[in-house]
Formats: C-alpha cells, sequence, structure tokens
C-alpha cells in the first residue's frame, strides 16, 4: 500500500513531474525515485521530455508510481508533485502548470515562497505540502558538485511519505559507487532528516 501522499479520487497514480537545466541530472533524479519507489514494491516509469540534456538548456523529466501496472506514456501534465531544481525556470518556464491543488512543491533554493514572489500560488494550498530546500548547497557539502537531484528526491520522498529513505540509499548504490555514493548517501540522509522534521513543525503549527 501507498504511504502517507494522498491519490487524487479514482486514482491509484502518483506522477511527478521535475524541472530543471541540462547538466543538473534532472534525468537522472527522477530514474532513481522509480528506482526506490520499485525498491517499495511498487510498479514505477520515468522518462524526459526528450533525449538529450543541453548544458544549461531547461529540462523536464516525469516519473509515475503505482501499484498497478503503468500503460500512460505521454508527459505529465497534471503533476501530483513538483520538483523545481532551478528558480531561474521560474521566470522562464511555467512550471507550475497543471500542479493540483493539493499537490507537493519542492524549490531548490534557501529563499521562501514569499521572497521569490509565490505568495499567491501558495494560497489555499496546504503548507504542509510547500517546500524550499538549499539542495545545492547540501551537494556542495557532501560530493564537493552542484548537483541538487539526490537532496531533492531524498526531499520529496520524506515530504510526501511516499519513499522510505532506506529506499532512497537502495537507489543510490544502484546508480554510483564510492566515495560519490557515499556522499549522495550522507547528502539524502540530512535532507531527509530535515523535511521530516520540518514537516512534523509546520504540521504542528498549522
Amino acid at each position: 500500500m501507498f504511504g502517507v501522499a494522498e491519490y487524487r479520487e479514482g486514482s491509484d497514480m502518483f506522477e511527478l513531474r521535475i524541472h530543471g537545466r541540462g547538466g543538473q541530472g534532472v534525468v537522472t533524479a527522477a530514474e532513481m525515485f522509480s528506482v526506490a519507489a520499485f525498491a517499495e514494491g511498487h510498479k514505477a516509469q520515468a522518462f524526459p521530455s526528450f533525449g538529450s540534456e543541453r548544458m544549461g538548456a531547461p529540462v523536464v523529466s516525469f516519473c509515475r508510481i503505482s501499484d498497478r501496472e503503468i500503460r500512460l506514456r505521454e508527459p505529465v501534465m497534471e503533476p501530483d508533485a513538483l520538483i523545481i531544481q532551478d528558480t531561474t525556470l521560474l521566470h522562464q518556464v511555467d512550471v507550475f502548470a497543471g500542479l493540483r491543488k493539493d499537490g507537493y512543491i519542492l524549490l531548490n533554493t534557501s529563499r521562501s515562497f514569499g521572497e521569490l514572489g509565490l505568495s499567491e500560488l501558495a494560497v489555499g494550498r496546504p503548507p504542509e505540502r510547500l517546500c524550499t530546500l538549499p539542495a545545492t548547497e547540501i551537494a556542495l557539502e557532501h560530493i564537493g558538485r552542484p548537483i541538487p537531484n539526490v537532496p531533492l528526491i531524498a526531499g520529496l520522498a520524506a515530504l510526501s511519505g511516499l519513499i522510505r529513505l532506506e529506499s532512497v540509499i537502495e537507489a543510490i548504490i544502484e546508480k554510483f559507487s564510492g566515495k560519490v555514493a557515499e556522499g549522495n548517501i550522507a547528502a539524502a540522509t540530512e535532507t531527509y532528516r530535515l523535511i521530516k522534521t520540518r514537516t512534523v513543525e509546520v504540521s504542528t503549527h498549522a
């Protein structure tokens, strides 16, 4: 059975869309999230919006998770969750298009939604599902590279309650090895615990 994340009426599928730029590991993020979901016993699917990732160009990738066989192959138009790996896209791409009213938003930034000019977007949405995270800084600290994808998928796992930290770590080990794997595990662990603590605090004061 699924975890904390709630699913829209009539569907048992969780759909994620990830926005970023080439070189930030956007496609890898979707793949690793799907591997983590598969480790939990779910069906999972991940794919990019196109085949190549030109450095710095906008990139979108998608992930679907279900307890049933996934037959859909089209892009995710009405996501249950969004990860925004680069906030400069906020002024270039309609990253929030189609997001469900109770959807999760995870932004790679140390700034608040208000400081980003997104206060209106947050109105009427569950505050415990809206989160900012300095994922690039966490990645730099633990792996020495500004690749925010692993902290962000760990953050969404914690935010949604859909995937356990152990499954995220399993996906990391499958993708990386040696010191790179160790650094990413440390980054994922820090992020997961940070988001879990923050979610509890927000829920308590809601």
